[in-house]
């Protein structure tokens, strides 16, 4: 099948970008490279450099590469800059998003895979998260992803798309190719790898006092190449209307404690932490329930542990160092 993955030179994007590579599918990465990175670009699939703004661009690359299906991981996704700039995220995540839903309307394509949120929950009810749990977002980032989700079941009833949304939570870990490399980084395990790399001093830990067993938070944590592997599965299992999964590990999830224990016992380097402040709005616990896609599509994470996803992020850092110092090698 022919796929365009907008945001696909990203972290995310460019690693499902590699698995439908790997599986044979036709690949165009769709970037405007305003995040991501043309080297994470996987070998085999074509690059069209433009942004989800340019109509233009947009509706002649799906003509034009015969695309059939599309994975939409192209988002503003940081939750305290959308509560500044609210909207830059309207702008991005809905405007840009139903110029996409337009696009592949003129063009003839009718299968979107949607990259989604468990924040769309907001406060979570229970735990873990279910896809019918009530939807209440906390933030812009949260609303917006909601409020394109909506979009989708109505652009089904009325033009006949075909969509898959996958909410998840925390991905980390990298293949063999792709990894994490956000400017400015926010994401846990990226930082306590800086740390132990002597990139930062130290971890900053916000809160010690949640009702948690070491009274620090608890996140659901996805190896990338398991989030990879759903959107690739998503894709065949689009049918007629709108379809919503959630994607987690299971069990209780891993606290900042234990993600901090896990790098430091795959990277033999102590990583100093201090206990700040907790921040507003940070749930205590937040795991999600994969037992409908699992039912569906027989989708299950094949990397659950927290020291294997470190692990396999630690090993892309050195690579990346490795090759960083070989090309300032003189000579």
């Amino acid at each position: 099948m022919r796929v365009l993955v907008t945001g696909g030179a990203g972290y995310i994007g460019s690693v499902v970008a590699e698995v439908l590579v790997a599986e044979g599918h036709g690949v165009v990465v769709y970037d405007n490279l305003a995040k991501g990175h043309r080297d994470a670009v996987p070998p085999g699939a074509e690059f069209v450099h433009a942004d989800l703004g340019d109509a233009t661009a947009l509706r002649q690359t799906l003509e034009r590469q015969r695309v059939e299906a599309v994975v939409h991981m192209a988002a503003d996704s940081l939750v305290g800059e959308s509560v500044t700039e609210p909207a830059k995220y309207y702008a991005n995540n809905v405007g840009n998003g139903l110029a996409l839903l337009d696009a592949m309307r003129a063009a003839g394509v009718a299968r979107l895979v949607f990259s989604s949120t468990v924040a769309v929950h907001g406060e979570p009810t229970k735990l873990p998260i279910e896809e019918d749990d009530p939807t209440a977002p906390v933030n812009p980032y949260g609303e917006t992803k909601l409020a394109f989700e909506r979009a989708l079941r109505w652009y089904g009833e009325a033009y006949g798309l075909h969509s898959v949304s996958l909410r998840y939570f925390n991905a980390a870990g990298a293949t063999e190719l792709c990894g994490e490399r956000h400017d400015p980084e926010t994401h846990l395990v990226p930082i306590v790898l800086d740390v132990a790399a002597g990139d930062r001093d130290e971890v900053t830990v916000f809160g010690d006092d949640y009702p948690t067993r070491d009274g620090t938070c608890i996140r659901d944590y996805i190896h990338v190449r398991d989030l990879a592997r759903a959107h690739v599965l998503a894709i065949a299992a689009c049918d007629a209307g709108a379809a919503v999964y959630n994607l987690g590990v299971g069990g209780e999830g891993t606290t900042v404690l234990e993600v901090l224990d896990a790098a430091r016992a795959v990277t033999g380097h102590p990583i100093p932490a201090r206990v700040g402040p907790r921040r507003p709005g940070d749930p205590a616990r937040l795991v999600a329930s994969s037992a409908r896609i699992e039912r569906a599509l027989g989708w299950r994470p094949e990397i659950p542990d927290i020291r294997t996803i470190v692990e396999s992020a630690w090993r892309f850092r050195a690579r990346r160092a490795a090759a960083r110092d070989a090309r300032r090698a003189p000579g």
